[in-house]
């Protein structure tokens, strides 16, 4: 069982950003030196190994394997459906929804670099999910990441039919359902068991 760490004194952060936030566990994480080949193989991508999180959801590493390859195929699996950019801005439209910050921060800087469209990404951050977005699909999907993140019911024909006619085909519009629902669970995941740290100076 993870020991509980002793917090850390530093000024929370307080407001969405797209800049890179750092995350502090309130339990221990698995130390780097005590990972086996089985943990590594739940982290995936060995690189994982230097984030709190992922050493911490490392202690299940079959579960965290299937995680992650779940989060890798809605993410990176680009044979279809959405572009990354709008992927991201999913996952970033639930995150701001849900006040996670940290996944707040991470989607909304790839949504802007994917996109090239930073301001209209930081308009999401500063004014909030309602907040004027003149591109037809960003506001569809927008709104249909908000409606899932806010209670799956809320998530109605009306939604799927303002994604079609912003021209999405089903499977951009199962990216969308995709990319809202799985931050919805990693918000409040990553929301129980840490919190967010100021960027690194």
């Amino acid at each position: 069982m993870p020991e509980q760490v002793t917090r850390h004194s530093f000024e929370r952060p307080n407001v969405f950003t797209q800049a890179q936030l750092g995350w502090e566990a309130w339990l221990e994480p698995l130390p780097i030196d005590d990972l086996t080949e089985r943990h590594y193989a739940g982290l995936v991508d060995k690189g994982r190994a230097n984030s709190p999180y992922f050493r911490l959801l490392v202690r299940d590493p079959d579960i965290l394997g299937a995680r992650t390859r779940t989060d890798n195929d809605i993410f990176y699996n680009e044979k279809g459906g959405l572009t990354r950019a709008q992927r991201e801005l999913s996952a970033a439209a639930a995150s701001r929804t849900n006040g996670c910050l940290f996944c707040a921060s991470v989607h909304s800087r790839f949504a802007s670099q994917k996109s090239k469209r930073p301001d209209d990404v930081q308009r999401l951050l500063d004014d909030g999910t309602s907040a004027q977005q003149d591109d037809p699909q960003w506001r569809a999907t927008i709104d249909a990441s908000v409606a899932l993140t806010r209670t799956p019911s809320e998530f109605t024909a009306e939604n799927v039919r303002q994604l079609r006619d912003a021209g999405l085909d089903d499977l951009a519009i199962a990216d969308v359902i995709h990319g809202a629902a799985f931050f919805n669970w990693a918000n409040r995941l990553m929301l129980s068991l840490g919190e967010p740290t100021p960027p690194a100076e």
